[in-house]
This record gives C-alpha cells, structure tokens and sequence, in this order.
C-alpha cells in the first residue's frame, strides 16, 4: 500500500466518525431557545470532539506528506491510530448525554490519551523507516507539544474524579494548544523544495 493510499483511507475513516458524531445530535422535541439547555452538554461535547478530530485530520495530513516510505509497522500503527479515533463518538454520546458526570469525563480523557500516544507511535513508525536525519524528523524536532498533551490528558483523567471542570479545562487546553497552526512539517517542506529549486538552478547554470 503507498502512502497515498493510507491517507486516502484515513480520510475516509475521521469523515465517517464526524458523520456518526453530527447524527447523535437529536434536536429538542421543544420550539423555543429553551429546549436547547438540555441538549447544551451533548453540542459542546460534540465542537470539542470535532475540533479534535480536524486537528487529527490536519497533522495527520502534513505528517504523511512529510513521509517517505511506508511498509507494514506504519499500515499497522496507522490502524491503531483510527481504532482510538474510531471510539471518539462513543466516548463523546456519552460524557454529552451524562452531563459532564465525573466517569464518562474520564473516560473521554482516556480515549484522548490514547489517541494522542498511538499518534507519537505512528510518527515513530514514519521516523523509523525515513531515518532520523529525513524530513518529517527533522521538522519534529524535540516534538515538546507532542509529549506534553499525554500527560495533561493523564492528570485530566485522574482530576476528573476530584473536580470534572479541571479536567474539562485540561482537555480544553491541549486542544487550543494544538489548534494554534503547526508550521514545522510545512515549513520544513517548504525548505527542502527551494533547496531542490536553487540546486536545479545552479545546475543549469554551470551547464550554460
């Protein structure tokens, strides 16, 4: 399978998970702005769970394009990766549909948590094939979000049966974090072509 087909395949998967996420959403039997209270639990569980899923789709996207090689330890951390993914609109139905209640909490936080290392996996899958010294290695670099969020998803989990508004704030906040655009893998890529670009035009001068 080239990469290209692993991506077009992941697409697919995150696309149908927002479907079946928008589809729990069952509108208030009421006509008025107050038969939306009680649905408000399920709506902002859903903008999280959506934002969250963007920020899968979005990295996932440059991760790929940044990637060289592919073979089956990547096609198999890849898959691992939409299983976690896949129980998103499970994890998400049920902290919306209990208000927020300290377990479904946590448990939201461990699929986070889960979802988040099963990435850095995949990431190591490219790395390792790629070598350390290509592309998307370089562009990771120290990788300081990326070993950041497992942990406040790991407190979050924990601080959800002390006080669930923390961990919704933690949840919340590695969410913004990564929602701010990551340019290293752009960037990086960006570089590597104007380095092509400039050694293709000193190439053609010494041939004039």
């Amino acid at each position: 399978m080239t990469k290209g087909r692993m991506e077009a395949f992941s697409d697919g998967v995150i696309a149908i998970l927002i479907t079946i996420m928008v589809l729990e959403l069952r509108p208030p039997e009421g006509t008025d702005l107050a038969a939306l209270r009680p649905v408000v639990p399920r709506l902002i569980t859903y903008v999280l769970s959506f934002v969250n899923l963007g920020i899968y789709w979005n990295n996932h996207h440059h991760m790929l394009h940044a990637a060289e090689h592919v073979n089956g330890r990547v096609l198999w951390a890849n898959m691992h990766l939409l299983f976690w993914l896949s129980l998103f609109p499970f994890a998400t139905a049920w902290m919306g549909e209990n208000h927020f209640h300290a377990t479904p909490v946590a448990l939201y936080g461990v699929v986070l948590l889960a979802a988040a290392i099963a990435y850095m996996l995949l990431q190591n899958s490219i790395i390792a094939v790629d070598g350390h010294h290509a592309k998307l290695a370089t562009a990771v670099g120290r990788d300081y979000k990326g070993k950041l969020s497992p942990l406040a998803y790991a407190a979050g989990i924990g601080l959800a049966f002390v006080d669930r508004r923390i961990a919704l704030a933690l949840y919340v906040l590695v969410t913004v974090m990564w929602l701010v655009p990551d340019k290293r893998i752009e960037e990086r890529l960006i570089a590597d072509e104007q380095a092509r670009h400039d050694a293709e035009k000193a190439r053609r001068m010494r041939a004039r």
